[in-house]
């Protein structure tokens, strides 16, 4: 079977998207399967340039690449699927099915955290994928919020989690970075008012009015040019920006924990990474976390009142750190790319009728 795949999230950025693409493809060539991928994105990279070139990258892919090239590229590979991964581009000739894969539905529960041309691309993107053959939700999180916010028809809807890029052999690097505390805990994650570092802050800030020093935090994350107001950073806060993989693995082998207070996820991907790299995970018990946190986590109230108390217990326990290094690995374990491409062939051969 042959499928066009889009792979453009890979050239817009980093984070999960990204991930996604990078690890199905990884994913496709590990397995057996007899799926002949092709790939269609334009290879330029738009995250790694200054504004006002970042600006005319992205028109030029979303109002000239992306009405050109892919319907040719559909006429010219001829595949039995069109899989979009993201943001829906790419036309489908008759005879092709078309399946898109639907992240979260953040748009439509937290409007604010999007800038207007974000909404309007994201919103569009949505409401072309009601029209595909099949939907890949990566969380049953996912699936029951476009449901119930975008009217999905859940009969078209395939849950299919995403996989982890580590493994309990991830090559490691220390960060080229002076300074760093011997014990620190970690946060990781785009720095968008949504990933609520903010709750971090009033955390740190609590502990101090309190006369209890937490240890160090370090943060790793592309910040946004359009976060502005957040104030001066605690002291013992360090600021990494993003880092390679292996200086990631490497922070997430001697954290204290990943502490991740985000408001609203689709999936999750760093607390698979954490959890499968022995790090243990302090969140809260919202949006798709529990889905892949299960129990092998520790769950605190959105307040800092009951961070300062998860990180205050967890830094002093050491028994109960390990434990959860335990549980974590176990649980991530189900969260692997082989697994993700196999059920994802098995939705394309469910929309083409292919046995």
């Amino acid at each position: 079977m042959r499928v066009l795949l889009n792979v453009t999230p890979v050239y817009t950025g980093q984070a999960g998207v990204a991930r996604y693409v990078r690890g199905l493809l990884s994913g496709f060539s590990a397995t057996s399967s007899a799926v002949q991928v092709s790939e269609l994105g334009w290879p330029v990279c738009n995250f790694d340039k200054p504004q006002p070139i970042r600006a005319g990258v992205t028109m030029w892919r979303d109002f000239v690449w992306t009405k050109t090239v892919p319907c040719w590229a559909s006429r010219r590979v001829q595949p039995a699927v069109v899989h979009d991964t993201a943001n829906w581009t790419l036309g489908a000739l008759p005879g092709m099915r078309r399946i898109a894969t639907v992240h979260d539905a953040a748009v439509l529960r937290h409007p604010e955290r999007f800038r207007p041309w974000q909404r309007r691309s994201a919103l569009a993107a949505l409401e072309a994928a009601k029209s595909c053959d099949r939907i890949i939700a990566i969380s049953r999180f996912t699936a029951d919020e476009i449901c119930a916010l975008a009217g999905f028809d859940a009969r078209r809807i395939e849950v299919v989690h995403n996989g982890c890029d580590f493994g309990e052999d991830a090559p490691e690097a220390a960060p080229r970075t002076d300074g760093l505390p011997e014990r620190f805990f970690l946060f990781v994650g785009s720095l968008e008012p949504g990933k609520n570092l903010a709750l971090l802050k009033d955390t740190y800030e609590l502990a101090g009015r309190r006369g209890f020093r937490l240890p160090d935090l370090v943060i790793v994350g592309a910040r946004w040019n359009g976060v502005p107001g957040e104030g001066a950073p605690p002291p013992g806060w360090h600021y990494l920006g993003h880092r390679p993989d292996q200086e990631l693995v490497w922070l997430y082998r001697r954290a204290l924990a990943l502490v991740f207070p985000s408001k609203y996820e689709g999936f999750g991907l760093p607390l698979a990474e954490a959890m499968i790299l022995g790090c243990p995970v302090i969140c809260s018990m919202l949006a798709s976390l529990p889905e892949v946190g299960g129990e092998a986590v520790r769950y605190a109230e959105l307040h800092a009142e009951s961070y300062l108390d998860a990180m205050s217990e967890l830094e002093r326990d050491e028994p109960a750190r390990r434990q959860m290094s335990r549980a974590g690995c176990i649980r991530a374990m189900a969260f692997n790319w082989e697994r993700c491409a196999k059920e994802t062939v098995a939705v394309y051969r469910s929309a083409t009728g292919a046995p």
